[in-house]
């Protein structure tokens, strides 16, 4: 915020919240300018198609959300506005792809290793010593 700006306009409590305030918007805005110079085909096409789905998502839900804001500044609710249904679709595709990330990401059971190592745990005996306790009393007794 222009440190000229006159204080006795606001409450001082509140100079430091719209400071950050302030930064974070000048943060917003140089991420928008970063996206908007490269043109979104060009973004897209050195994408895969799950990371497309993720920056669609992202983009749609920062413009909703930056427009819910834009109406609370303009004193209307937007818990009444069509805007907070959007958001929670939104949100809802969000988790659908979370969902079919989490699943590439998941390790697959290499069936041939499991038998190795379930094979190389068991217990085998040796055939020289193949002694069932009824073979060994057998011997015992003769």
């Amino acid at each position: 915020m222009s440190e000229d700006i006159n204080t006795e306009e606001y409450p001082t409590e509140i100079h430091e919240y719209l400071a950050t305030f302030d930064k974070s918007l000048s943060s917003v805005d140089e991420m928008l300018k970063t996206m908007m110079s490269v043109p979104r085909s060009e973004l897209l096409q050195k994408l895969e198609p799950l990371d497309q789905a993720k920056l669609d998502l992202v983009s749609a839900y920062t413009l909703n959300s930056m427009f819910w804001v834009y109406l609370a500044t303009q004193g209307i609710n937007p818990k009444e506005h069509p805007v907070k249904q959007e958001l929670e679709r939104i949100r809802t595709y969000m988790n659908k792809v979370k969902e079919i990330a989490d699943k590439k990401k998941a390790s697959k059971l290499d069936k041939g290793a499991a038998s190795r190592f379930v094979r190389n745990a068991l217990w085998e005996p040796n055939p020289e010593n193949d002694q069932t306790p009824a073979k060994a009393k057998k011997r015992k007794t003769n």
